[in-house]
């Protein structure tokens, strides 16, 4: 018998999108770890895949961000 029960996080009217079925959900059914959001309204969970990728092209381009410089404490990439 189990102590403590697992409770899925979120509320009626908060919206996800579902990683494993790929559906949309109003309030939490699957495991936090299979969703995104939540998202204010229905239509932005729809697009939630969408917003994900827009957002990873914009931090893979901001040019804040740059893996190339070296840093004092960074090793060394190993000449050809």
């Amino acid at each position: 018998m189990a102590l403590f029960k697992r409770r899925n996080t979120g509320r009626p009217g908060e919206w996800f999108y579902c990683l494993e079925h790929r559906t949309v959900e109003e309030g939490p059914q699957c495991p936090a770890r299979n969703r995104l959001g939540p998202y204010p309204t229905r239509a932005e969970a729809e697009r939630a895949m969408e917003t994900a990728h827009e957002r990873n092209a914009q931090w893979e381009n901001d040019a804040r961000w740059n893996d190339d410089d070296e840093t004092p404490d960074s090793p060394r990439k190993p000449a050809d």
